[in-house]
């Protein structure tokens, strides 16, 4: 599931079968999914049915009938053949998840008991509890309801670095074909036989599911009154050439008409959707639907979780700023104390700054008969009790609660007001500069405040600003207070910020946008944040949430990575950018032939058209053949570039259009004027015409 495992289009495994089924897709049911190969197939239906006749009468000009009937072919055929390469891929990495599919035992618990028994995975339903231990592999999607347990998911995200899954919380969801490596778990059952998440990916990838987006309709929509428009256009020619006393063969009506309808972006336009999901699930990141890619490149508001998306997320202990009376040396020995069990790398960067800065080293706290106070969300402290004395950190409101509290139960003297005064403007001043202000106090006397600094990531803000170029403006969540998120996201570069969020203010937020009428992307992992996910235009999912949250989302990435929403909304718009570039290059390449086929079809008729004959064509045979073969062979030219897609590039929407009409537009315009005539040179040369 790497990006490096990814199967290349040039790898025999992928181009050898994709060649079967270009025939086997010839089924008209196949067909009848792209109505401008369908209708390209039915004109070579009817062109071999007359070439037949042709046959058994004895006509003349046999020989050019069929090559243009065989050229019809190859036209569906290259279409065909571009659509198998792009689910060859997809099937490629499926048979990798299969794989990892295989059959297993799993030990279903009875009444919830210890008590188990050894069942095929496949037997097992909704709301039936298994237990998991060591070495085994997990039979199904579930949640953890007991236990913890370190968990290998190599198998679903290609990284060899084990994970936390355990019981409450958003690391309980579970994924069926993973293995468990140490201690125990007892999983629930979520998801039914044949509807895990295994499942849905291998039915994603291979197309199975694939379900043409609202653009693919509308431009299939647009293909398709253009291919009518040249039905009503070409039967009308033989009464024109009546008129003048000629007569124009079906073939050569039915090779203009091939040639006249947009059948180069008709036969990419599978291949360029499932190649763009191809591509997000490369980049380990499993889209629920082509309309959720297409949404992501259509993306107006993307709103990015401050920590780990803008920020390194590890805030770092940057510095020890004492109140009048203390000394940063003796409010930097009580802060390393209160940290010293603390395991976060917030409290591990304030030991190692203590002692890098004061030369403080860590005690023998079984000495001291210490005992550590964990943090909780409801106290928003930690801290430590030793000899009798208290020593306590935390959110600054609730050490000054703390500090009320203890001095009602002791009767000891309250913290003065200029003290309290003192310790809130510091806090305030570190607050405004982007950092995390954290309380200590010990025995009810406040000692100051440590500056816990959040890191923006390097290059962040370029990012953010080849965002704004393209138009897209970006909004830090967090759940920092206002001044701490203003700081930061001025730091940062977004465009806007919503502090001390909550699950109510996210989907608010994104609701407010749509009322705008923009298209919202957003990331999440905990059932918390489900509403937002299923609101939000794209919502992104992460592996390592809960079950609701992936259930919530159309998009999981695998990796769990929340910056990736940026390159999710950078591979979708590659996805419209490789779509809009070969629609302007399939339109602009008809003039070529126009200039081809025209002049050779009414030259007996008008010999005044000799003069359109600008690329010299050897004759009305070789133009049309010319023009023909050219049609089918620039099909599978393009393979390559609908596959790999154009290259993406920060601009915004009138220079991106400028640019396409310039390189496909006026490329589109003279590739055929040279490809046509050198065709027509070689087939001259040989005497094919």
């Amino acid at each position: 599931m790497n990006q490096s495992k990814s199967a290349s289009m040039l790898d025999a495994r992928i181009l050898v079968p994709a060649i079967g089924d270009a025939f086997r897709k010839l089924n008209p049911k196949s067909l009848a999914k792209n109505p401008v190969m369908f209708v390209v197939a039915v004109v070579s239906v009817l062109t071999t049915v007359l070439l037949l006749k042709d046959i058994a009468t004895g006509a003349e000009n046999v020989g050019f009938s069929l090559q243009i009937v065989l050229w019809l072919w190859f036209t569906v055929l290259f279409a065909n053949f571009a659509e198998a390469v792009a689910e060859g891929r997809g099937k490629a990495q499926a048979e990798s998840l299969r794989r990892t599919r295989s059959e297993t035992q799993a030990k279903l618990l009875s009444n919830g008991g210890s008590d188990y028994k050894m069942v095929p995975g496949a037997t097992l339903k909704v709301g039936d509890v298994v237990l998991v231990e060591p070495g085994d592999i997990i039979p199904s999607d579930g949640e953890v309801i007991e236990g913890v347990a370190s968990v290998n998911e190599a198998a679903i995200t290609g990284e060899s670095a084990p994970v936390i899954r355990e019981s409450g919380g958003d690391r309980s969801a579970v994924t069926g074909g993973t293995q468990v490596l140490s201690d125990w778990i007892k999983v629930r059952i979520t998801a039914a036989a044949g509807s895990t998440f295994i499942d849905k990916m291998i039915a994603l990838v291979e197309g199975a599911e694939r379900q043409k987006t609202p653009n693919e309709i509308a431009l299939n929509i647009l293909l398709a009154g253009m291919t009518l428009i040249f039905v009503l256009a070409v039967v009308t020619i033989p009464s024109f050439a009546t008129y003048s006393g000629g007569y124009v063969p079906i073939i050569v009506l039915v090779a203009l008409f091939v040639t006249l309808i947009p059948t180069t972006i008709g036969a990419l336009l599978s291949a360029i959707g499932i190649a763009g999901m191809d591509r997000l699930v490369r980049f380990n990141v499993l889209a629920m639907s082509g309309r959720a890619v297409e949404a992501a490149g259509d993306v107006d508001t993307l709103l990015l979780d401050k920590t780990g998306t803008i920020t390194l997320g590890n805030r770092q202990a940057s510095e020890f700023r004492p109140i009048r009376g203390v000394t940063e040396k003796e409010l930097a020995d009580a802060a390393q104390l209160a940290s010293l069990a603390d395991e976060t790398p917030e409290g591990r960067s304030i030991v190692v700054l203590a002692k890098e800065k004061y030369g403080i080293r860590a005690r023998d706290m079984a000495s001291l008969n210490a005992t550590f106070v964990p943090f909780t969300a409801q106290t928003r402290m930690s801290g430590v009790d030793l000899d009798g004395s208290t020593i306590r950190k935390g959110a600054v409101d609730a050490v000054l609660k703390h500090v009320d509290l203890s001095t009602v139960a002791t009767g000891s003297p309250r913290a003065s007001a200029e003290s309290v005064r003192e310790l809130q403007g510091i806090a305030d001043q570190i607050a405004k500069a982007g950092g995390t202000p954290l309380a200590v106090v010990k025995d009810g006397r406040l000692l100051g405040v440590i500056y816990l600094k959040d890191i923006v990531k390097g290059g962040i803000k370029e990012r953010f600003a080849e965002l704004r170029r393209m138009g897209i403006r970006t909004v830090m969540i967090t759940g920092d207070n206002p001044m701490t998120a203003a700081a930061i996201a001025a730091e940062a570069g977004v465009d806007d910020f919503l502090a001390q969020a909550t699950p109510e203010n996210k989907l608010a937020l994104i609701r407010e946008e749509q009322a705008k009428g923009k298209l919202v992307a957003m990331c999440g992992d905990g059932t918390n944040d489900a509403p937002a996910l299923a609101q939000a235009d794209v919502g992104v999912a992460m592996n390592t949430g809960t079950v609701a949250a992936r259930e919530a989302g159309n998009m999981v990435d695998l990796d769990s990575d929340p910056t990736k929403l940026i390159e999710i909304v950078e591979i979708g718009k590659q996805l419209l950018m490789t779509r809009g570039a070969l629609t302007t290059f399939s339109i602009a390449n008809d003039i070529a032939k126009y200039f081809a086929i025209i002049p050779a079809m009414f030259l007996v008729f008008y010999p005044q058209l000799g003069a359109l004959n600008i690329m010299g064509l050897a004759s009305p045979e070789s133009a049309i053949l010319s023009a023909i073969i050219f049609n089918a062979l620039i099909i599978v030219a393009l393979i390559p570039l609908s596959l790999k897609g154009v290259k993406y590039r920060a601009i915004g929407a009138g220079s991106l259009l400028s640019r396409n009409l310039l390189i496909y537009g006026l490329g589109g315009i003279l590739v055929p004027f040279a490809g046509i005539k050198l065709i027509d040179m070689a087939i001259t040369a040989v005497g094919l015409a």
